[in-house]
């Protein structure tokens, strides 16, 4: 079957590091734009980067920027965001998602995980 699979999230301190990781399985990331989303409790679900399939251009909403990293290992199958300096606000579910289109919207087009929990806090 066609799904993601996100892994790596967990309790981090404010100010610390963790890397997401999502693999695809079914399909072939080579021509899809991958995207990463989070939604913290309450609020709407947030796009926060994405790269291309064409051109390897990235995306990154202001709020990350200079602290998180989108990447892609096509021969691996698998996506990943690296995120540093974390905040407590930025404590959320953060769900994977690709689309043969362009960067996946927030709204559900596309290939989409379930979704891992990070939280940081002290």
């Amino acid at each position: 079957q066609v799904q993601l699979v996100e892994s790596g999230g967990g309790l981090v301190q404010p100010g610390g590091s963790l890397r997401l990781s999502c693999a695809a399985s079914g399909f072939t990331l080579d021509y899809y734009a991958i995207g990463w989303f989070r939604q913290a409790p309450g609020k709407e679900r947030e796009a926060i980067s994405c790269i291309s399939s064409s051109d390897g251009s990235t995306y990154y909403v202001d709020s990350v920027k200079g602290r998180f990293t989108i990447s892609r290992d096509n021969a691996k199958n698998t996506m990943y965001l690296q995120m540093n300096s974390l905040k407590a606000e930025e404590t959320a579910v953060y769900y994977c998602a690709a689309d043969e289109k362009g960067c996946p919207g927030a709204g559900g087009e596309g290939v989409w995980g379930e979704g891992t929990l990070v939280t940081v806090a002290s």
